[in-house]
């Protein structure tokens, strides 16, 4: 696809046909007028397509677009309008970009809730007019950093929290098991299937693993128990609750561990299946220490 650039749009709008949206009507009296409008069409190569895929425009509207590109095209050195139309877009990548992306931020995959698109422009035009009646830029920037974690922390555990709870208690059962042992009271359990008497690796070691997990109801989120090649990582290249066992279990043990939410991924979704404040279930088999 070709790149649709701004002297290319500016050429093709002063050479189209008009059709009611303000486009002129060609008028070829030149071999050089011919160059300009054959120059034009060749360069809108492409456009529809770069318009619907790369700047998610509808092409059922192109006549509102040759309208606004014909708009922009005879601004020419208008200092008003090259203002107005530079507002306009920024206004849209406001509202499909920034917005979208703090409300996704916040609020994740709930539709019910979203941020205020209103209050946002409120703030966004105050700091562009550098009007601090409300707030200045310096604390704008630190009320921003403060509460934006405690109101995402907040939803996340409206959203999540029976996920969490439902962890919590598995951890509890899990702890009164009968061979079960915690890792240096990190909330890591494990218990043995085979023990090895092999090195048992630093956290800067590389290991040969092979490993299957699951949720606490069983579910099979990831692994590679069925491959021939075990995987080969650095142990303080993962999830805290597996550095914290590579770092105890001697090369060529199996061990089925335990992870609570707070040394796996928190409250980070990874892939399709784990849920924030997800607690993780793994059985590891720690084939070799070395690359």
């Amino acid at each position: 696809m070709k790149k649709i650039s701004i002297i290319a749009a500016v050429v093709l709008a002063a050479i189209m046909t008009s059709c009611g949206n303000g486009t002129p009507k060609a008028n070829m009296k030149s071999d050089v007028d011919s160059l300009c409008y054959a120059i034009g069409m060749a360069q809108s190569q492409g456009l529809k397509d770069y318009l619907a895929m790369r700047m998610g425009v509808d092409t059922t509207y192109m006549n509102e677009f040759i309208k606004g590109l014909n708009e922009g095209a005879n601004a020419g050195d208008d200092k008003k309008q090259q203002a107005y139309i530079a507002g306009l877009q920024i206004g849209q990548q406001g509202s499909t970009q920034m917005i979208a992306g703090l409300n996704h931020e916040l609020f994740g995959e709930d539709s019910a809730q979203y941020v205020s698109q209103n209050n946002f422009m409120a703030g966004f035009v105050a700091g562009t007019l550098e009007d601090t009646t409300i707030m200045n830029v310096e604390a704008a920037n630190e009320y921003a950093q403060t509460n934006m974690k405690a109101i995402k922390a907040r939803q996340m555990q409206a959203q999540y929290g029976e996920n969490k709870k439902a962890g919590e208690e598995f951890m509890t059962e899990i702890a009164k098991k009968e061979g079960i042992k915690q890792i240096e009271n990190s909330g890591v359990y494990y218990e043995v299937i085979t023990e090895g008497d092999g090195q048992i690796p630093a956290d800067t070691s590389f290991v040969k693993v092979k490993y299957e997990g699951t949720l606490i109801d069983g579910t099979v989120f990831d692994g590679n128990m069925d491959q021939e090649k075990p995987m080969t990582f650095r142990c303080n290249q993962v999830i805290p609750g597996w550095t914290m066992a590579l770092t105890h279990m001697p090369a060529g043990s199996k061990w089925k561990v335990y992870i609570p939410q707070e040394m796996a991924y928190g409250e980070r979704e990874a892939g399709d299946k784990i849920k924030p404040f997800s607690t993780l279930v793994f059985v590891i088999d720690l084939v070799s220490v070395g690359k």
